[in-house]
């Protein structure tokens, strides 16, 4: 009979105590306590790590039913900590426990045969809020701005309840000091920057390495002494073809997960219940600094908010976001503002560059209908007459002062004939929607368009959306601030002619003293 019993402890209680058990019999009558008793998981887990380090290698073997989870795999490596990449593994590939006798000891408490698994550092140290800033044909993307405007902001809101941490901005390419320098001036402290000729476009392997590597601290004493400690405590990424990459690649490095395609950001305390994540069933614990990630959910009608929180017998991992391009503005820069420009020394195996691109062609600058106040978007609702359609469109665009015309797929995949010079508004780099532009104007016009669930993804953070359909029940009208029921070919002139008039003006929809009834 041992002289523990685990219910009358908490997961962390019980693992100090079976720090003073050497006794292999001992700890097996502890984990058949446990069994018939709470049943934890990450109780049994514990008593499974001790059982190893007395070097009870038969112990797995010796633990009945509930127990064959904990840290077992399947012969495929498949078990469930291969699956969740457990943090009492080590940093380098497991080979399994199936290896050649003398064969070095791997060092890992839960072998797998084919699983990579990566630890969470014990007793780390995390800080700051680092933004992975895209480029493109030397300079900084806007999504790049927004995104240190908006670490600039949740920084200084942090700054207020648990001291101050710093906005870092990492940038990769060729000739890129002079845009780390920029980086500052839209609101970073830091600006840390690896530049190599053949960085000039972004290529998955050395754009993974070299972020990872200074996100970890990596280098030389000049290129890593500004900070001490381990990991970023937050990581923001661009929801753009090669930020999406980036992003799932370096995260997966750091042994994090990450939210995706995120419309807002916010941080704040989170009190959460679930055992996963507290280790014991019905406790509460309040987590800290919790970055609250919203997004899309599937629907596209609703939103959820992803928070990035460890397992309880982790320490840490950075919470990771990336980021939609256009959700927030683009900030102000100050070139008067100060802050740290540092350069990265890493060395870049050559085998990272096994691709090379020998020829390109550049294409036409395509059109960009982010930035500007007012939108106007057309849908499948101009069939009667295409062309007339596409022309009301393009006069109520002329009618503002800072507009464009924007389609949606249904358009770009429509037989529809135009004629004349509007058929150049029907291509695909017009199209808003999850497969085109994401857009968030001051007043975004719908007229014709039903409402899908791919296009509200492109348009849903636009201020005000007014929505012109002849069919009240079309999707568009849950999601609209002004619903127009009418045929668009009689609406929209009469709309180009109230803007022309000075009777309606953008200002004057969004605080609701021009819009008309819904």
């Amino acid at each position: 009979m041992t002289e523990i019993d685990p219910d009358e402890h908490t997961v962390d209680e019980l693992t100090d105590e079976l720090e003073t058990i050497d006794d292999e019999t001992e700890l097996q009558a502890v984990l058949e306590a446990e069994q018939t008793g709470q049943n934890r998981q990450t109780a049994q887990e514990a008593i499974q790590r001790r059982l190893e380090a007395i070097g009870a290698t038969d112990a797995e073997a010796e633990s009945d039913g509930d127990a064959e989870t904990i840290g077992s795999g399947t012969e495929d490596g498949e078990g469930e900590d291969a699956a969740e990449g457990d943090d009492d593994t080590d940093e380098d590939a497991a080979e399994g426990d199936d290896t050649d006798e003398g064969e070095e000891d791997d060092g890992l408490s839960h072998p797998t045969r084919d699983k990579k698994h990566v630890r969470a550092l014990e007793d780390g140290e995390y800080e700051d809020m680092w933004v992975f800033c895209e480029t493109q044909q030397g300079e900084l993307l806007d999504v790049s701005k927004e995104m240190l405007g908006k670490a600039r902001e949740l920084m200084d809101d942090y700054a207020e309840e648990y001291g101050d941490e710093r906005v870092v901005a990492v940038v990769v390419g060729d000739d890129v000091e002079g845009l780390a320098e920029e980086c500052i001036a839209y609101g970073a402290d830091v600006a840390v920057y690896h530049e190599d000729d053949r960085l000039e476009r972004f290529l998955h392997k050395p754009y993974t390495e070299i972020a990872a590597h200074m996100a970890r601290g990596q280098g030389t004493i000049e290129s890593t002494d500004w900070r001490e400690y381990d990991e970023p405590r937050y990581a923001l990424f661009p929801a753009t073809n090669n930020g999406r990459d980036l992003s799932a690649l370096v995260q997966a490095e750091l042994d994090s997960g990450l939210a995706s395609d995120c419309s807002d950001l916010f941080i704040q305390p989170e009190e959460v219940t679930n055992p996963a994540k507290t280790g014991e069933p019905g406790e509460r614990v309040t987590f800290e600094r919790v970055l609250h990630m919203k997004r899309p959910d599937f629907s596209g009608f609703e939103y959820s908010t992803i928070l990035c929180l460890d397992n309880p017998d982790r320490d840490f991992h950075p919470q990771g976001a990336s980021v939609i391009p256009g959700t927030f503005d683009v900030p102000e820069p100050d070139p008067g503002r100060e802050g740290l420009v540092i350069e990265h020394d890493m060395d870049l195996e050559d085998d990272w560059f096994r691709v090379e691109v020998t020829e390109h062609d550049t294409l036409e600058a395509g059109v960009d209908l982010t930035g500007h106040e007012v939108v106007v978007c057309l849908g499948r609702g101009i069939a009667d007459d295409p062309t007339r359609g596409m022309e009301l469109g393009l006069e109520l665009v002329d009618a503002f002062e800072d507009a464009d015309l924007g389609i949606t797929r249904g358009i770009v995949t429509s037989s529809y004939e135009f004629e004349g010079h509007v058929e150049e508004y029907s291509k695909e780099e017009r199209q808003i929607g999850e497969t085109g532009q994401v857009v968030a104007p001051d007043l975004y016009i719908a007229a014709g368009v039903s409402g899908a669930v791919q296009h509200k993804v492109g348009m849903d953070e636009s201020d005000t959306i007014v929505a012109i359909n002849t069919d009240p029940s079309a999707r568009i009208h849950d999601f609209s601030d002004y619903f127009l029921e009418g045929d668009l070919f009689e609406v929209l002139p009469q709309l180009t002619e109230a803007v022309r008039a000075g009777d309606l003006a953008p200002e004057a929809i969004a605080d609701g003293s021009g819009g008309g009834d819904e």
